[in-house]
């Protein structure tokens, strides 16, 4: 919010230097995060002075022009041109000398130079009012009363004030310092506890509040009295509009509000004044002179205040007349046909206390961040309606005069009181960290205006002013007491005490630094997508169960409705972003959560996914930049992941009937699964707009720590027998898959068989016949006692080829 100093000296006595205000609105909680100084008129008037007109003569050459001689408090007198009708002798004016720089109707700077006019030179300018920026007069110069001093700074004469106005970071649970009067209250707490300010509050004035008999009013009925809390609201008659005074004007300009008419001025006045949002109606385009506070159906036009016509939602709250005609979206934005205008005459004066949840959802909903909703929406106070109303009430007839309704409407059906805290005083010295005396405590109570009632020698209670909706228990009471107090005042501990800490191993954050580490070096890029996402990028997928989605109350971003299921569609929506970018070789990788809903509870599961998409290396002479990512990548990819965390032993199946994937493989222990991976579906993604082919996989994080902490490193020494070689040419059914070869071989020696290796695979209906192929497979075996012989290399082979043919219909090329 934007804090007025100028405004701010309207409640309190104080000349401390906006640096020094600031330092103390940050103790108290009120960050401010920038000072903007506000000049009362543009230029600040420097160089413009008071002067007297000693002599005036008619310009030889030009009757419209006069040869002035001005006393300005200066050896010697000024010399000026001067074209105003009204320049006489003996006049007091304000003269801008040589080297002014005044500004003009469009704000643009001119500088005024000594120079000649018809031959005449002319030292300065005697100023009219538009030309000061004091009004919009320019028919003559600005005369000044004949006992104006000479040689006065305009500054001075017009008593100029710059203002200096702080951006003041309001943090959601500050209900009571939406307004000005609100800070200077917090403020004037922290005075008189650590400045000994003695002086009280000035009050904003409703004196000039006076009621009478009127023939018009209207009568109000709310509906919904759940999301409206209170409704106040009087008629005033007889009303003109016109142009708010300056200094109207200037308090709404210095904190970034446009002025529009008197009514509408005064009315945002009192909201930045007061805290409490106020809207006026022409009472004359209310039907029936009623006004119904209601929800109306769903898809109800509501043409608001700026000409846009939006469709109701069934929960907005709608200020109605009696034939349910929407007037004005409560609390959030006004209608475009019930609005003060230049020829209103009566007008109905709403101030209201709403529901901050229905202000927030109706104000987000329809994209509408209003001040009046912000206020609201962090819980303005229900019993201070009546004198805002009053206030605005008194401030009109002021300003456009009228006479106002002895009939105050006031809808209350449930009275919100004071809340009461129990507060004790050694909670409140252990929780701050030092002791304050408890004389201090009910100083720094009674400083925010809270009653305190002693109940034992250790403990008060406490009546918490309903303008701090956010204090209903005693350690928020302690928060208060401490801004008050000043976190500054808390001594920092001359001892610092720690505990032993450990992980249980293998530690998680050990573990994805590895794995980050090493997918970075091997060319992936890791990704961050968000938790949420939009629940229509799940139609005809059949990826995930819609029961399952666990749905949010997304008031910001009200597109994004469900925590994501799974990681496959996020994922895919950071590679159609990237893709649409230009970046078409991927390989990215991430570490997330997906959530489902499991009965009444939820299920939270984290996960490693990598996505590969594009060409396998980039564009260079010294390599194969034509071919493209595959299903081996992905796989590599996977049991590299796998292995770098000592994961060996598991069973690999393929992924059948899957919705994802064209074709998978599924790595697990039984039925618990470690990882799944393979080609995306085309049709999934072409419905999340990605054209080429996808590889996926995914990683179950926590089954991944689990048995990595169960893995056992052993160390052995390089066996200093050689290894033996044997290779095997099959030729086997297109189906049989090498998975096959290896588990059968693994089977059949299980003592010297090292490793098994696919060096070569052909393909050749000719010579090989109908959905036939040939694998070249080699099989290396090592006895770490001994060095093998060819005898016993042959049996294995033998054993090893006849199961091969009996298990696989294999044909063994000689």
């Amino acid at each position: 919010m934007k804090l007025s100093l100028n405004w701010l000296k309207k409640y309190l006595n104080i000349a401390y230097t906006p640096e020094k205000i600031a330092e103390m609105l940050t103790i108290i909680g009120l960050e401010v995060e920038g000072i903007e100084k506000v000049e009362s008129i543009k230029g600040g008037l420097t160089g413009v002075i008071t002067g007297e007109v000693v002599s005036c003569e008619k310009h030889p050459d030009a009757d419209r022009l006069s040869i002035t001689n001005v006393n300005i408090g200066q050896e010697d007198l000024l010399q000026i041109v001067c074209g105003a009708p009204n320049v006489a002798k003996g006049q007091k004016v304000m003269v801008a000398t040589i080297g002014t720089q005044l500004y003009d109707k469009e704000g643009q700077p001119f500088t005024i130079k000594k120079g000649k006019i018809r031959g005449v030179e002319s030292q300065g300018m005697i100023c009219a009012e538009d030309e000061l920026g004091i009004g919009n007069d320019h028919s003559g110069i600005t005369v000044l009363p004949s006992e104006t001093p000479i040689a006065l700074p305009a500054a001075q004469y017009y008593k100029l004030e710059d203002d200096f106005v702080f951006e003041v970071g309001l943090t959601p649970n500050r209900s009571d310092a939406t307004s000005q009067l609100g800070v200077a209250r917090d403020l004037l707490a922290y005075l008189r506890v650590n400045e000994k300010y003695a002086e009280e509050i000035i009050e904003p004035d409703i004196s000039g509040f006076i009621t009478e008999r009127v023939g018009l009013n209207i009568d109000v009925e709310v509906e919904d009295k759940e999301a409206c809390i209170r409704y106040t609201g009087i008629t005033i008659n007889n009303i003109a509009v016109k142009e708010s005074p300056d200094w109207l004007k200037k308090l709404l300009k210095s904190i970034g509000v446009k002025p529009i008419n008197n009514i509408v001025d005064v009315t945002n006045f009192v909201l930045h004044e007061l805290g409490q949002p106020l809207h006026a109606f022409d009472a004359d385009k209310i039907s029936n002179k009623k006004i119904v506070v209601k929800r109306l159906q769903s898809d109800t036009e509501f043409l608001s205040l700026d000409g846009v016509t939006r469709k109701l939602h069934e929960d907005d709250l709608m200020i109605c007349d009696m034939e349910s005609r929407p007037l004005c979206m409560a609390g959030v934005y006004g209608g475009f046909d019930s609005g003060v205008s230049s020829s209103t005459k009566n007008i109905f004066i709403e101030s209201a206390c709403f529901q901050s949840k229905s202000i927030r959802k109706t104000s987000t909903r329809h994209n509408l961040r209003t001040d009046a909703a912000k206020v609201f929406e962090k819980g303005a106070d229900p019993n201070i309606t009546e004198f805002a109303l009053k206030r605005a009430s008194s401030l009109i007839r002021e300003l456009a005069g009228g006479a106002v309704s002895n009939t105050i409407i006031d809808v209350y059906p449930k009275v919100i009181k004071e809340a009461e805290v129990r507060l004790y005083y050694d909670k409140v010295n252990n929780l701050i960290g030092t002791e304050i005396p408890e004389d201090d405590v009910h100083a720094i109570l009674q400083a925010m205006d809270m009653e305190i009632t002693p109940l034992d020698e250790d403990s008060i209670l406490v009546r918490i002013p309903t303008n701090k909706s956010d204090v209903t228990r005693e350690v928020d009471l302690i928060e208060e007491i401490v801004r008050i107090y000043g976190l500054n005042r808390v001594p920092v501990p001359s001892q610092i005490k720690s505990t032993i800490s450990y992980t249980i191993k293998p530690d998680k954050y050990q573990v994805k630094e590895l794995l980050s580490d090493f997918l970075a070096s091997n060319g992936f890029n890791e990704m961050m997508g968000l938790s949420l996402i939009e629940s229509r990028h799940y139609n005809g997928l059949n990826i995930a169960d819609e029961n399952e989605f666990v749905y949010i109350n997304n008031t910001s971003n009200i597109h994004l409705d469900i925590m994501r299921p799974d990681m496959l569609v996020s994922g895919l929506v950071s590679v159609s972003y990237n893709l649409n970018r230009q970046q078409t070789n991927l390989s990215l990788f991430e570490f997330g959560k997906s959530y489902k809903k499991r009965d009444k509870a939820y299920q939270e599961d984290e996960w490693l996914t990598v996505f590969m998409t594009g060409k396998k290396n980039e564009e260079s002479w010294l390599s194969d930049n034509k071919r493209e990512k595959s299903f081996f990548d992905i796989k590599s990819v996977v049991f590299s992941i796998l292995a770098k965390v000592g994961i060996n032993q598991y069973q690999v199946s393929e992924v059948e009937d899957s919705p994802e994937y064209n074709y998978g493989l599924r790595i697990h222990r039984g039925p618990l699964v470690i990882a799944e991976f393979g080609e995306i579906k085309k049709s999934v993604c072409q419905k999340m707009g990605v054209k080429p082919v996808v590889y996926f996989g995914k990683i179950a994080f926590n089954v991944l720590l689990s048995l990595a902490g169960k893995v056992k490193t052993e160390v052995a020494e390089i066996s200093r027998f050689p290894s033996v070689r044997r290779d095997l040419a099959l030729v086997i059914d297109k189906k049989v898959k090498f998975s096959e070869i290896e588990t059968i071989a693994r089977q059949t020696d299980k003592k010297l068989l090292k490793q098994i290796s696919l060096f070569d695979v052909y393909e050749n209906e000719q010579q090989m016949g109908k959905d036939k192929k040939s694998y070249a497979v080699s099989f290396v075996f090592q006895n770490e006692q001994k060095t093998l012989n060819d005898t016993e290399i042959d049996e294995i082979m033998s054993r090893l080829t006849k199961q091969l043919e009996e298990k696989t219909q294999a044909i063994i090329r000689k």
